[in-house]
């Protein structure tokens, strides 16, 4: 197996990172600490168009979407990059990793038009509405309910803890269509129609990056719908699957490690204690990336996503957790203002076991389609 990278993917990260050197702004530190905010939309805005006119936006889409067909290592080495230096893509990373391919495969010809595009260049945030007050990450136990009109659907329901909603124009939406685990519909709802109400969750993550939504008589066109009725689980198995591996948290992780390390190194405190537990981290950083790894490799081979996703994400999510832990041990006073960026590597870290999915969820999945254990009787 070879393990190193070609020339090409070389030459390719070295571009990505030239280009985040030449694109960041002096305070970009202080704005990464809040990824949800006006400061950090606006300038992913900015930051995402220039990239789009540098050809670094989605390098990975066909061409006729605005893309140069690489392959799924130059989408994963931008996405390491991006989340190495605090993701200066903001919420559209979303777009990038599986919105706009999964409009790519499930969207009508209509929808691609209107809404690829923007994506591709980098002008529009998207948000997704799955988890409600009661379901979390049962999604079969969703309420929010999309009833038919002679024109289209009128949906009514409560979604939380949905990132980027302040700001974002357009909403990814599971809702019931019918009854049962195969009533669950998707609609792409843009994000001021009438009843539709945003309310931000305060929060120790970052300013702006949590929400509740609600959905009173919202009335969307029969267009508004991506695939068919029912057909929520096959979209979603597949968009989600592209997102967990697609954010490679522990770029970051990795990167602020380092970070502590240096800072305990200066001050001559890198005593055994620290030695001992910064090397099991940079060892959890090190499992998830080859574990991602082996899922982009797949991806090349024309593989079908299967359940390694959810291992490679509960690695990243372990790798964020030891990280954060270090931090926490052995540099309290960075996470007091001290640090801005080792600040919001520990907030995102706090997500890290939700977002893309419950880290409980995944073990089930892991346990039942991986390892194939037989359910307990109940």
């Amino acid at each position: 197996m070879e393990f190193d990278w070609n020339q090409q993917q070389r030459d390719f990260r070295s571009t990505v990172r030239a280009f985040i050197a030449a694109n960041l702004p002096d305070n970009w530190e202080a704005v990464a600490h809040g990824p949800g905010s006006s400061a950090q939309t606006t300038f992913s805005k900015t930051f995402c168009g220039a990239l789009a006119d540098a050809g670094l936006l989605v390098p990975h889409w066909p061409e006729r979407w605005g893309g140069r067909d690489a392959d799924p290592w130059s989408a994963f080495i931008l996405a390491e990059e991006m989340w190495a230096a605090g993701e200066p893509r903001g919420g559209q990373y979303m777009n990038v990793n599986w919105i706009g391919p999964t409009f790519m495969r499930f969207g009508t010809e209509q929808q691609q038009e209107r809404f690829i595009p923007p994506m591709a260049r980098g002008e529009t945030l998207w948000c997704q509405g799955f988890s409600e007050p009661e379901s979390g990450s049962d999604l079969a136990s969703l309420r929010t309910r999309a009833e038919k009109t002679e024109s289209g659907y009128c949906v009514n329901g409560q979604k939380i803890w949905t990132s980027y909603a302040g700001h974002a124009d357009t909403c990814f939406l599971l809702c019931r269509t019918a009854p049962g685990k195969g009533g669950i519909s998707i609609l792409l709802i843009p994000m001021d129609t009438k009843g539709i109400t945003v309310r931000q969750i305060p929060s120790i993550i970052g300013e702006g990056d949590i929400h509740e939504v609600f959905f009173d008589d919202v009335e969307v066109p029969d267009t508004a719908l991506l695939g068919e009725e029912g057909q929520a689980w096959e979209i979603v198995r597949t968009a989600l699957s592209l997102e967990r591996v697609g954010i490679p948290r522990f770029a970051l992780a990795s990167r602020m490690l380092h970070r502590a390390v240096g800072v305990l190194k200066k001050e001559g405190r890198f005593a055994r204690s620290a030695i001992e537990q910064s090397a099991k981290a940079h060892a959890a950083c090190e499992v998830a990336r080859m574990y991602s790894y082996n899922i982009i490799d797949q991806r090349c081979h024309g593989q079908p996503p299967g359940p390694e996703a959810s291992a490679a994400r509960i690695a990243t999510v372990n790798a964020e957790r030891q990280v954060a832990e270090f931090v926490v041990e052995h540099l309290p006073d960075a996470l007091a203002g001290g640090d801005a960026m080792l600040m919001a590597h520990h907030q995102r870290a706090i997500v890290a076991g939700i977002a893309s999915g419950a880290a409980e969820i995944q073990l089930n999945l892991i346990a039942t389609e991986l390892l194939q254990l037989p359910r307990e009787p109940r």
